[in-house]
């Protein structure tokens, strides 16, 4: 019984501080999103860009197993 009550320990704090109107993390959250607003949003023109390379049009392995799958029906179940 006594470690059921010390696992719920956690929990009641949680609880009771946010019926206090406190929000664990709030200004954490803040200050990231803050930060990630206040970067200078540069991108490179699209000339500037170097050419991707091709891409190469061999099937994979899963989608060779999809395929596969998808042109017969399943297995009749005995």
């Amino acid at each position: 019984m006594i470690q059921v009550a010390v696992a719920l320990i956690p929990l009641f704090l949680l609880l009771g501080s946010l019926l206090f109107g406190h929000y664990p993390g709030l200004e954490t959250i803040v200050k990231i999103s803050e930060r990630i607003w206040a970067r200078p949003r540069t991108r490179a023109a699209r000339s500037e860009r170097r050419p991707g390379s091709p891409r190469s049009q061999v099937t994979s392995g899963g989608r060779l197993l999809t395929f596969g799958y998808a042109q017969r029906p399943p297995p009749l179940a005995p």
